[in-house]
């Protein structure tokens, strides 16, 4: 099998790392990510997504996360998940350079049915949201209007949703099943030892999200940042860390427990960017491509999934969108003022 092109773009960033949205819905509202209640128009078709993970992969992609909204809200997942499956089994088919397949969900719909279908299906990772383990923070955290029993019954169901996926065989000791938190400032910095305590027992490994300006309508504001070195101080003083950097490629900086229970990660997009090495293109669930998550607007590529075009068409198109790729938000963002708009976290897949 000929090894993939490795396209690169200005900064000499080669793809890595293709971020598939299926949906822009989600059964949540989290006050970071604001979601659509409705679908954008000309959703994706699964030979549409089939196409486009395909050309990534002839392009230097090695691993497909599959996102949201919430994934699992659609029934678009599973036929889309069942060719994939198949087409990875063939060695000389693009898909089979597919080292990682991964989905990211709130964990809520998820359920022994749909974590043995998953399992099934090649899926090789679950990461799942949760950004706090008390009842009325998680319901203000994920916009329960009915208050602390509502946010209690959701953590039940996300206990449940990790119990499924443990038992399906995804094993966090072997980084098959992770933990999402965003600590934001003001909402929920209070969840932090709570949720680090929580991972710890649980076994899980454990990534803190800085609170990003994605998007505007969450009402983004620097105050509500809690820098990851801080989360980082306030973990260690309760249990001492060790830290073991960060991979080239990778969006966290990694830490160990030094008494052996566990792991933990931060993304710290805000106060420690890593736009060097980014390696992610993102195609929204009806097709645009963007090339930054803080980017205002995609290149539409639906124009080049029609059947009268080629895929090495397609496959080009996506080589020049990355090959003129220059985003670094992140980086001037400390040097600039950055653009007022920019697409909303749900509709971008995160």
């Amino acid at each position: 099998m000929m090894k993939p092109s490795a396209v690169i773009d200005l900064l000499a960033r080669p793809l890595g790392v293709l971020r598939l949205s299926l949906t822009a819905r989600c059964n949540l509202a989290c006050r970071y990510c604001c979601p659509e209640s409705i679908e954008p128009p000309g959703l994706l078709s699964t030979r549409d997504q089939l196409r486009l993970i395909q050309a990534a992969c002839q392009l230097g992609a090695h691993t497909l996360r599959l996102t949201g909204g919430e994934p699992l809200l659609t029934d678009r997942l599973w036929p889309l998940l069942d060719q994939l499956s198949l087409a990875r089994q063939e060695v000389a088919h693009p898909f089979s350079r597919l080292k990682d397949v991964a989905i990211t969900t709130n964990g809520s719909l998820l359920n022994d049915e749909k974590a043995r279908r998953l399992r099934d299906m090649g899926v090789d990772r679950i990461t799942i949201s949760l950004d706090a383990v008390d009842g009325a923070s998680i319901a203000r955290m994920a916009g329960l209007r009915t208050g602390p029993e509502a946010g209690k019954a959701l953590i039940q169901r996300v206990l449940a949703g990790i119990d499924a996926a443990r038992a399906a065989g995804f094993n966090p000791a072997r980084g098959r099943l992770k933990l999402n938190a965003v600590i934001q400032r003001g909402q929920n910095d209070d969840q932090l030892i709570p949720l680090a305590r929580f991972a710890r027992t649980q076994g899980l490994p454990l990534r803190l999200i800085e609170y990003m300006d994605v998007g505007n309508r969450n009402g983004w504001c620097r105050d509500q940042v809690m820098p990851a070195s801080e989360m980082i101080q306030l973990l260690h003083s309760n249990w001492p860390l060790q830290s073991l950097g960060r991979q080239p490629g990778g969006t966290s900086g990694q830490w160990i427990y030094e008494d052996g229970e566990g792991s933990v990660a931060t993304i710290a997009s805000i106060t420690e960017p890593f736009c060097s090495d980014c390696n992610r293109l993102r195609i929204t669930a009806d097709g645009q491509a963007f090339t930054c998550l803080f980017a205002s607007e995609g290149l539409d590529l639906r124009p080049w999934l029609r059947e009268d075009i080629s895929d090495s068409v397609l496959a080009e198109v996506m080589t020049g969108l990355w090959s003129r790729r220059s985003d670094r938000f992140s980086e001037e963002r400390g040097l600039e003022q950055p653009a007022n708009h920019h697409a909303e976290m749900a509709y971008l897949g995160g």
